[in-house]
């Protein structure tokens, strides 16, 4: 469900497996929801919510989402091992995703770690049928306003759904360079195919 989706955005921490996951059910719900991000930065709650200003958000530059599609076949050969991992990564595996960062032109595995978080905003905001960005924080008010008028859900269904819906906005980060969507657009395909 969008709501759950979003509560989980953030830092992507596992680039590959996040980003896929986000995107997945994206396509599967045919309607923009934020990538699922697990952290490998102690900044997330209890609940596993990230902060909305978790994701450091940066104009995307056409080299750097090159770069990142390029670590891709990297980072899926460490993906047992980031999910084992969780959310601390070990020393060891820590230098590994350090690693392939460099070896892809990052100055670091936040750097890396940056620019995939960017474009997932990106991706989960790209209407599958359509191609049109349509901003998460936009989709989950909409949402929000729909259910407040449907006079059909039940009281307390409906308190809920607007409870998670009002927190799902408050930590959904909103896109702050709009020229990513371009640079993104531009390389769907490929970030796609990489990613399966």
């Amino acid at each position: 469900m969008l709501v759950s989706m979003a509560k989980t955005v953030g830092r992507s921490g596992i680039v590959a497996i996040a980003l896929l996951a986000g995107l997945q059910t994206a396509s599967a719900q045919q309607k923009p929801a934020p990538a699922a991000g697990v952290s490998t930065h102690p900044d997330v709650g209890d609940d596993g919510a990230p902060a909305q200003d978790d994701v450091k958000q940066i104009k995307l530059t056409d080299d750097q989402v090159k770069h990142f599609i390029a670590a891709q076949s990297d980072l899926a050969a460490i993906a047992s091992k980031l999910q084992d991992a969780g959310d601390k990564p070990d020393p060891a595996l820590q230098a590994e995703l350090e690693g392939i960062a460099t070896k892809h032109g990052f100055g670091n595995f936040a750097e890396l770690d940056d620019v995939a978080a960017n474009i997932s905003i990106v991706m989960a905001g790209l209407d599958s049928k359509t191609g049109d960005f349509v901003d998460p924080v936009e989709a989950l008010k909409k949402e929000r306003d729909d259910v407040q008028k449907d006079s059909s859900i039940p009281d307390t269904d409906k308190k809920q759904l607007m409870d998670e819906l009002t927190e799902a906005i408050s930590t959904t980060p909103k896109l702050q360079y709009k020229e990513n969507i371009d640079i993104v657009k531009a390389h769907k395909a490929e970030i796609e195919k990489a990613l399966q």
